[in-house]
């Protein structure tokens, strides 16, 4: 069975289904964006394009789907019209790591409309959660100002290992240096980062005793947890062994709990006048942009910190406004025109000039001078365009996009409290349209 392809809603089905059996088969183009962000957040970041990619090549339905369909009482015609049924479509798209304003598409899908209909799910699912978790990852890096390296540490406390797993990527492509997920690391060329836990501190006689157990035996990636008894004489016990076994310029501590900027102050000064300055101080614990922020307005000696759980679930912002809509189908511009829910006609595109200024028009405009064109083909005829790049290529390429985007964010769609998100205008041609169809002319 082609479990991904089932991973659906039902009445995807149930409208594909329907299409078919009455001869729809003209082609759709459907729409996915973001109608409004969550407060707090200015713009978004691109994510999860490869995995859509990855999941319409491989969309299909086989024999073992058509039985299990059939189960849920869709009846023989539906399920003669379903048969050998896969994606056959174009898909343009934003590439990962751009930056978007509201209202933007991150995808517009082309191909007949039942096929364009059953990916909707997984196309948002793709999207959602990964464009959501990059976006909260680079309001970190935002807040940490290139002061405090970043460390992603959220898989313990995702919503299953493919969030984690997907967590960690998003958090790359914003640029955390590291992360603690050991197979994301391999997968997608990252730097693996880990420290010790409590119980291995309480698993040994003593704190020093755990130190210089832990010191000896990994002596180039020694960081010390020195929060389990108390902070202040761990940071005395880790300075005790880092100058025994000569760990100056390697070691690190981490300081997991209590009043972090105090505390990093008060380690600092005792690492300083140890003559240990070139040890750094690692912070964790429940941190995300508000706390991050904090300890760059106060001045606060941490080098790096791990920001785990309110990362890995976008706390403060769970979910996204996403939407599919059909635009257009059989060569006719549609739009919804519901109450606080209405899209815009036509196949689209965005037009980007310098400081992220955009502008929503229609694919059949030409591009302005001194403008880009952010979405690009991606996939024709239901397969990819180009080669397939490497999990970590693809990462790595994300990443570039991202900070290229993020040294020309305007200050007031960046802001960590009340931005001003971005949002494009319209072209004058979209503009009529969407009047147009509006009016029912």
């Amino acid at each position: 069975m082609s479990t991904a392809s089932l991973v659906t809603d039902l009445y995807e089905l149930t409208m594909a289904a329907s299409y078919l059996t009455r001869g729809m088969t003209a082609t759709a183009t459907f729409s996915c964006f973001v109608r409004r962000f969550p407060p707090g957040r200015g713009y978004l970041v691109a994510a999860g394009l490869e995995d859509v990619v990855e999941y319409l090549e491989g969309f299909h339905l086989d024999d073992d789907d058509l039985a299990a369909i059939g189960r849920l009482g869709f009846d023989s015609a539906a399920l003669e019209a379903f048969a050998g049924l896969r994606f056959t479509g174009d898909v343009v798209a934003v590439p990962e790591g751009t930056l978007v304003g509201t209202g933007e598409p991150l995808v517009e899908v082309t191909a007949p409309i039942a096929e364009a209909q059953l990916v909707e799910t997984g196309i948002l699912n793709r999207l959602t959660y990964q464009s959501a978790i990059a976006t909260k990852a680079a309001r970190c890096r935002v807040a940490a100002a290139e002061q405090i390296e970043l460390i992603e540490f959220g898989l313990r406390r995702a919503h299953g290992t493919e969030a984690g797993m997907a967590g960690a990527r998003g958090a790359a492509i914003a640029g955390f240096a590291a992360t603690s997920n050991v197979e994301a690391a391999l997968r997608f060329g990252l730097r693996a980062s880990g420290t010790m836990a409590h119980s291995y501190v309480e698993a040994f006689p003593s704190e020093l005793d755990a130190f210089i157990a832990f010191g000896s035996q990994f002596p180039e990636r020694s960081t010390f947890l020195v929060d389990t008894y108390d902070t202040l004489t761990g940071v005395d016990h880790a300075i005790e062994v880092i100058r025994q076994l000569d760990l100056g310029k390697r070691a690190a501590i981490r300081i997991d709990s209590g009043d972090l900027p105090t505390l990093a102050v008060a380690a600092r000064r005792r690492l300083d006048d140890n003559g240990l300055p070139a040890v750094r101080i690692f912070a964790s614990g429940n941190l995300d942009e508000g706390g991050l922020a904090r300890l760059v307005a106060l001045g606060a000696p941490v080098d790096a910190a791990g920001v785990g759980t309110r990362l890995a679930v976008s706390a403060d912002a769970p979910y996204l406004e996403s939407a599919y809509k059909l635009v257009a189908y059989d060569g006719r511009p549609v739009a919804k025109q519901s109450a606080g829910k209405a899209s815009l006609p036509g196949a689209k595109q965005v037009f980007r000039s310098p400081g992220l200024v955009d502008v929503l028009a229609l694919r059949s405009e030409p591009v302005p001078a001194g403008s880009t064109a952010l979405l690009e083909p991606v996939i024709a005829g239901g397969r990819r365009i180009g080669p397939r790049p490497s999990p970590a290529a693809a990462v790595s390429l994300a990443r570039r996009r991202f900070e290229a985007d993020l040294a020309e964010l305007p200050a007031a769609a960046a802001a960590l409290v009340d931005p001003h998100p971005l949002a494009p205008s319209l072209s004058p041609a979209l503009a009529a349209l969407t009047d147009e169809v509006r009016s029912g002319r």
